[in-house]
């Protein structure tokens, strides 16, 4: 198994779902994935979940806060990009032309976070370790393996991740779809896409992407949990076969079966 102790600089993580209703949202994770779940109460009215795969964790959940709902924030998956130093990562954000929707900030003794907002509209979570290195389980059936940056404007995103993160980029061949592989060190750790007009008003955004052994079951099973297929499951050449869902309450995934 893929079992993590701590995460490279520039590398992913961790990842958390915001959502509007943890109890089923935990429901419907478990019958599609098996995950098992920790709940850990920080306070009267806040409960942080962590989310176990053979007993090892791969991310988080908790409630929408009142302020993040009163914004009209909707359900979510966030990700989070380890740094050695948060201060001076969230002084590279806005040196390069993004913001921080949430400066850096204490969590404790696990570590310490902040959001921020790329020059084309798309957010991403830091993360500074503490106690907390982040998720023990990647890249295997059930857990993250991969982030995905849709935004309107590809070389402006290449520009600003590359400078922030140290990250090299470069072209993949996917036939005619323009597709942009961020890698760290030697190791391809995230890809980028343009959103064209055919997608509609979709936000730049970063899309998380679990491993499957098979995507047709897994979409028609998120389907009769209560969920959504928004890209039915469709082969990429030389890659693997994927499909674009999202759980009951509305925050969108993907899955993905690597060829």
């Amino acid at each position: 198994m893929a079992e993590f102790t701590s995460h490279a600089p520039g590398t992913f993580c961790w990842i958390e779902l915001a959502t509007s209703d943890p109890e089923a949202a935990k429901r419907f994770y478990a019958e599609l994935f098996g995950w098992g779940h920790n709940d850990d109460p920080m306070g009267p009215d806040f409960v942080y979940t962590t989310l176990l795969q053979g007993g090892r964790s791969l991310g988080a959940l908790y409630r929408l806060q009142p302020d993040q709902a009163k914004q009209g924030v909707p359900p979510h998956w966030a990700s989070y990009v380890s740094v050695a130093d948060l201060d001076a990562a969230a002084a590279r954000v806005t040196a390069l032309g993004g913001q921080l929707l949430a400066p850096p900030m204490d969590v404790m003794s696990f570590g310490r976070m902040a959001v921020l907002q790329d020059p084309t509209g798309a957010a991403l979570c830091l993360w500074q370790p503490g106690t907390h290195p982040g998720a023990e389980l990647k890249d295997e059936p059930g857990s993250f393996c991969w982030a995905e940056l849709m935004t309107r404007d590809t070389a402006r995103a290449r520009d600003f991740y590359c400078g922030l993160f140290d990250w090299g980029a470069k072209k993949s061949d996917l036939g005619s779809m323009e597709y942009t592989e961020f890698t760290a060190g030697k190791a391809s750790i995230a890809g980028m896409m343009p959103i064209s007009p055919e997608m509609g008003p979709v936000p730049p955004n970063w899309m998380i992407y679990f491993a499957v052994t098979e995507v047709d079951g897994l979409a028609r099973k998120t389907a009769q949990l209560g969920g959504q297929v928004i890209v039915p499951p469709q082969d990429i050449p030389k890659v693997g076969r994927f499909s674009v869902l999202a759980d009951p309450q509305g925050a969108a995934f993907a899955a993905i079966a690597m060829a």
